[in-house]
Formats: structure tokens, C-alpha cells, sequence
């Protein structure tokens, strides 16, 4: 498996706005349309990865255990489904009622969402404030395919609870690995 980091997008950074369709609404949203109260998880995955097959459960959880906490969760795949069709707008609607995500898994044709986050690898995750100013980038948990580590979410879920609780997060945040975006030619 490959292991691209997250290139760490500076902490402060406003959301870059989207309209981008849900693949298994078929509707286009926009990042107004989609922002949490309280927060808004921003993450690019796809099907095929390992890195983010390993964690869907606990995304799938994730958004079931915040929503009530106005946190909302949205998923956007960039990856070139040419080459990769596993990752086509279809296979994602599949995917997104498998796994029970209750949020949108949006489709990033052109691919300029993931450049204007510096999305680089999947998953990589973006926790922005109510606001939409970035407080958190980076792993969801220190889970790994390959290192007998529990999925928790732990890195994200300490980042939302302060957030919702007006506390400043002095952990470490440390940058996500999984797949690299995979970019069109």
C-alpha cells in the first residue's frame, strides 16, 4: 500500500466553497448548504482505498454520534474514475447506503476541490468551526490497516469536543496517511 501524508493545510484557512452533486441524492450542494452549526467535517475518501475502508465504520459513527451536536460530516471523492472506476459516481452511491453514511458522498469530476483544499491522500480529513475556519486537519485516529490498532476517531473526536465546548486543542495533530488522490493526466 501507498502511504501519502496530508499536506496539513494551514490552521485559520476558510473552508473553500463548493457546489459539488451527491451521488446518491443525484442533487448539487453547496458548502453553505451542507455547513454543521457547530462544525463541519470536510473529507475526501474513496471505495477503493484501504486506508479509508478500514475507517468507514467509524465515519459511518462519527456522523450518527455529532449530528445531534451540529456537526456535519461531508465526504467528497476526486479520485480519476477513468483509471479507477471503482470510484465512479455509481459505485460511490453503492458504497455511501452500504456503509449507512448519513451524510452526502459528493463527486469532484474536475478535481478542483481536492486542489483548492491541497487534498492529498484518502482519507484526509478538515474539521472547520462554525465559521468554516479550519481548527483541525489530519488523522482520524492512529489506526492503520496493518497496525493492530483500534479504529476509535479518536484524533477527530477530541478535536469536535472542544470545539463544542469552546476549548482550545493543544494536541499534536498529526497528518492523515492513506492512498494519494488519484489525479487525472
Amino acid at each position: 500500500m501507498a502511504r501519502t501524508p496530508s499536506s496539513m493545510l494551514p490552521l485559520g484557512t476558510k473552508a473553500p466553497s463548493f457546489i459539488l452533486m451527491d451521488t446518491v441524492s443525484g442533487n448539487n450542494y453547496s458548502l453553505k448548504n451542507l455547513k454543521g452549526l457547530k462544525a463541519t467535517i470536510v473529507m475526501f475518501i474513496c471505495n477503493h482505498c484501504p486506508f479509508v475502508q478500514h475507517i468507514n465504520n467509524e465515519i459511518s459513527q462519527l456522523a450518527k454520534d455529532y449530528k445531534s451536536k451540529g456537526v456535519n460530516l461531508i465526504a467528497i471523492s476526486s479520485n480519476d474514475v477513468e483509471n479507477y472506476p471503482q470510484d465512479s459516481p455509481e459505485k460511490m452511491k453503492t458504497n455511501a447506503l452500504e456503509q449507512d453514511f448519513i451524510f452526502p458522498y459528493l463527486y469532484d469530476k474536475s478535481q478542483e476541490v481536492a486542489r483548492a483544499y491541497k487534498a492529498a491522500c484518502t482519507p484526509d480529513f478538515y474539521v472547520f468551526n462554525q465559521n468554516l475556519e479550519l481548527v483541525y486537519r489530519g488523522q482520524l485516529d492512529d489506526s492503520r490497516p496493518d497496525n493492530d490498532i483500534p479504529v476509535t476517531g479518536n484524533d477527530i473526536r477530541h478535536a469536535l469536543n472542544c470545539l463544542i465546548k469552546n476549548e482550545e486543542n493543544t494536541r499534536s495533530q498529526k497528518p492523515s496517511i492513506g492512498c494519494n488522490i488519484k489525479w487525472k493526466t
